[in-house]
């Protein structure tokens, strides 16, 4: 494929991804994909979710069923600059805003870098601003809570 319909299958990915439509979603991926998150990130934290989501049924349940178990009102995803296509891998950088269950807004910038096979999704690395996100999703817990691990953002 060539570059500029590896970032239209990204753009059409995001799409889906805000569908919420777990056949959209799905589509969106091949049956090996991975998605690589930072180890111990607030959100997968909060959710009790991994931070390496191996095959497509599990990156729907996280994007369809868990995402919006946090980021409850107001999500909005802008893409901040252009994406950038080199063969298969595609880059972009975004900003998510939401609002939180607990009212708190949640503002972040995110750097993906997409690995696509005939126009799906095969493998995704995300990189974001950990400590930013851990300060929203988490808050500023005193030094003697933070101890005692991650506070549950989401009711059970």
């Amino acid at each position: 494929m060539t570059p500029e319909q590896n970032k239209r299958a990204v753009s059409e990915a995001w799409k889906a991804f805000a569908s919420r439509d777990p056949q959209r979603i799905r589509a969106a991926f091949t049956d090996d994909a991975e998605w690589l998150a930072p180890k111990d990130n607030a959100t997968g934290v909060a959710l009790g979710f991994t931070d390496h989501m191996i095959g497509p049924d599990t990156i729907v349940r996280f994007l369809a069923e868990e995402f919006p178990k946090l980021f409850v009102a107001d999500v909005s995803v802008q893409f901040t600059h252009p994406m950038l296509c080199e063969g298969d891998t595609v880059m972009l950088e975004m900003r998510l805003q939401a609002t939180l269950p607990s009212g708190r807004r949640y503002d972040n910038d995110y750097c993906l870098i997409l690995e696509l096979r005939e126009g799906r999704i095969a493998r995704v690395r995300e990189y974001m601003d950990t400590q930013k996100g851990r300060g929203s999703v988490i808050g500023d817990l005193p030094s003697d809570l933070r101890a005692a691990g991650p506070v549950p953002a989401v009711p059970a």
